[in-house]
């Protein structure tokens, strides 16, 4: 089951948005929107254009032209710490963990709590435990023990700690890079199971992957870009999964190369 698409003001609008590094363009004409409850996907293949449009919506880079709105207020970021203070948090595919630590040190990890007053101010750890352990529930996430170090979760956890570290901070939407590319089946479906946690508590997600079959799943909207363009925009009822393949394989080319690969069968 999928979210349910918010038909109030989206959380994040991006109108003809376009990036340009001197005469290269990276971006073009990519309008899109996500809204509370609700999971975009933007797939393509290397070179698409995925990565810039991550860092503009992180606020790593700024867009050359266009509109970028949060709740129908136009913003430029000039960092990602601007873009996280209203609400947009990015969790990319290398995780900024430091394995050796405990789960709860990583998921308040910069943002530590503590107890007490000068000299006597320590790290609150009983309150970390619990709220880490509490918030990862929330997510679905049944941890044995948030004290073993974040290092020995499976990389479906690990990317699942992220997005639950991200929500309790203060996230509206949460951009995942690449979030399976690197796991097998039974992790990646790990992943998928607490993108549509974070969609049914209210979130918005950008899902980037450039697999069809990891985003169709979860997804209510499908950006499809080509060379820095769109190649479509569809919401669930408008494309098929065979559709959306066969669109980011390049059907036509696709078919022209097999017919030119077959064996003769002519004597």
């Amino acid at each position: 089951m999928t979210g349910k698409i918010s038909s109030v003001t989206p959380i994040l609008e991006m109108r003809d948005i376009g990036k340009t590094y001197g005469s290269i363009i990276a971006l073009q004409g990519v309008s899109a929107s996500v809204g509370e409850g609700e999971v975009l996907c933007v797939l393509g293949d290397n070179g698409a254009g995925k990565s810039t449009f991550i860092k503009i919506l992180a606020g790593a880079h700024q867009h050359s032209g266009g509109t970028l709105l949060v709740y129908g207020k136009e913003r430029r970021f000039s960092s990602p710490r601007e873009a996280l203070d209203v609400g947009i948090a990015t969790v990319y595919q290398d995780l900024a963990v430091v394995p050796l630590m405990p789960v709860w040190r990583n998921f308040f990890l910069g943002s530590e709590m503590t107890r007490g007053v000068g000299p006597f101010r320590r790290l609150d750890v009983k309150a970390m435990r619990t709220i880490t352990m509490e918030e990862l529930a929330k997510m679905g996430i049944d941890l044995r023990d948030v004290d073993q170090p974040i290092g020995t979760l499976s990389g479906g956890e690990r990317q699942s700690v992220a997005v639950a570290r991200a929500v309790y901070f203060g996230a509206k939407i949460v951009i995942l890079d690449e979030p399976t590319s690197a796991l097998g089946v039974k992790q990646a479906g790990v992943v998928l199971k607490y993108i549509a946690h974070a969609r049914d508590r209210g979130l918005g997600v950008v899902f980037i992957t450039h697999n069809p079959h990891h985003a169709y799943p979860v997804g209510d909207r499908f950006l499809l870009l080509k060379r820095g363009t769109i190649l479509g925009d569809f919401t669930k009822s408008e494309i098929t999964i065979e559709e959306m393949t066969r669109l980011m394989a390049g059907g036509a080319e696709l078919e022209a190369l097999a017919h030119e690969l077959e064996r003769s069968t002519g004597k």
